[in-house]
C-alpha cells in the first residue's frame, strides 16, 4: 500500500485579497462573498506526491494501453523522490492523450488523480464557445462568476488538482471569444504562477495543476498549444489486454456486490463476446450480466448473459 506525501503552498496572497475586497464594497455581493470565502479558508493548499515510486503500478495493470504515458510518469515520480528527503514535487508537462472514443482517456485521468490523492476537475470542451468557463467573467457582467480553475483552487483543498479538459479539439470560438486562449498562460509553469481569473482579479498560483487534455486527434488544436504539451497516442487495448481488463473488473464487481460463492472468473467464450465493448461501457454490461445470473440462480456468467445493445447511429470501436 502506498501513502501520499503532502506539503502546503500558498495559492494567493491574503493581503491582495483583502485589498480587492475593500475595493469591491457595494459593487457585487457575489464578488464580496467570494473574497470573504478566500480570506476565511486561507491561502494554503496541499501539494501531494505519492510516497512510493511504485504508486503507479496498479495503473499499468488497470490501463495497459496507457503504458507509454505511465512509463514517463513513473520516471518523473522517481525524479521527484530523488530530491532531498523524497519531498521533490511531482511536476510534469501537461499531457495530451490522443485516441478514439472509448479507449479510456477520461477514466485514466480520474484514476491518476486517485493515485495522487488529489482532486479531479473535469471540463468538457465539446462545443465550448466561451473562455470564461475556464477564466471567469468580468464582475461587471450580469450573472458573472469565477472560472473553473479559480473555483477549484479556492474551494478545493489542493494546489495540484488534476484538471481534465475533455475533447479539447471540439472547443469552438470566435475572434472575440477563444475558449483555448487562457491555456497559453495556464500551460506554462512560469506564467501560470500569476494567473488572474477575470471575476476575482487576484493573482492565483496555478503552476501546480496537473493538466490532462484529451482529444480524438490533433486537428483543430493550435500548434503553439501542442508545443506546450507531451502528446501521447493511446491505442485501443489489444485482445489480450481487453480480456485482462474485463477479468479484473468482473472480480472487482463480485467483491463490491459481496456475491459469496460466486465464480469470479470469466470463461473464454464470455471474454470473446466482451471484446467489442469499450472500457466506458464495460461495467454496465457486466452488471447487467450479473443481474441475469443472479435472477437465474446460478453462480457464474455465461456468454448468453452478456447483452450488448447497439447504439443507434453510432459505430463501436471496441477495445
Amino acid at each position: 500500500m502506498s501513502i501520499t506525501l503532502a506539503h502546503t503552498c500558498a495559492v494567493y496572497d491574503l493581503v491582495e485579497v483583502q485589498e480587492a475586497l475593500d475595493r469591491s464594497r457595494g459593487r457585487s455581493p457575489e464578488l464580496e462573498a467570494f473574497y470573504e470565502r478566500m480570506l476565511e479558508t486561507g491561502a494554503e493548499r496541499f501539494v501531494t506526491t505519492p510516497s512510493s515510486t511504485s504508486a503507479l503500478d496498479p495503473l499499468f495493470e488497470e490501463c495497459p494501453n496507457f503504458n507509454e504515458v505511465l512509463g514517463d510518469l513513473a520516471r518523473y515520480l522517481r525524479l521527484a523522490h530523488a530530491g532531498k528527503g523524497g519531498q521533490g514535487g511531482f511536476n510534469v508537462m501537461p499531457i495530451l492523450l490522443l485516441g478514439g472514443p472509448g479507449v479510456g482517456k477520461t477514466h485514466f485521468a480520474r484514476r491518476l488523480a486517485r493515485v495522487m490523492q488529489t482532486e479531479c476537475e473535469l471540463i468538457s470542451m465539446n462545443a465550448l464557445s466561451a473562455g470564461f468557463v475556464i477564466t471567469g467573467s468580468s464582475a461587471s457582467w450580469r450573472g458573472a462568476k469565477c472560472g473553473k480553475v479559480a473555483e477549484r483552487l479556492v474551494r478545493g483543498q489542493y494546489a495540484n488538482p488534476v484538471v481534465v479538459l475533455d475533447e479539447v479539439e471540439k472547443a469552438s470560438g470566435s475572434s472575440q471569444s477563444d475558449p483555448l486562449a487562457a491555456l497559453y498562460q495556464l500551460l506554462e509553469p512560469e506564467t501560470s504562477k500569476a494567473f488572474r481569473d477575470e471575476f476575482i482579479d487576484v493573482e492565483l498560483d496555478a503552476s501546480q495543476i496537473f493538466w490532462v487534455l484529451t482529444a480524438d486527434s490533433v486537428e483543430g488544436i493550435p500548434a503553439p498549444l501542442l508545443n506546450r504539451m507531451a502528446v501521447y497516442e493511446v491505442p485501443a487495448p489489444t485482445r489480450e489486454q481487453a480480456a485482462g481488463i474485463a477479468q479484473r473488473m468482473h472480480r472487482a464487481l463480485v467483491r463490491e456486490l459481496k456475491l459469496e460463492g460466486f465464480d469470479d472468473s470469466l470463461g473464454a467464450n464470455v471474454l470473446d463476446k466482451l471484446a467489442p465493448v469499450s472500457p466506458r461501457d464495460l461495467r454496465k454490461i457486466l452488471l447487467d450480466g450479473l443481474a441475469f445470473v443472479v435472477a437465474d440462480g446460478r453462480g457464474h456468467v455465461r456468454a448468453e448473459d452478456i447483452r450488448i445493445r447497439a447504439v443507434a447511429g453510432k459505430g463501436r470501436i471496441g477495445f
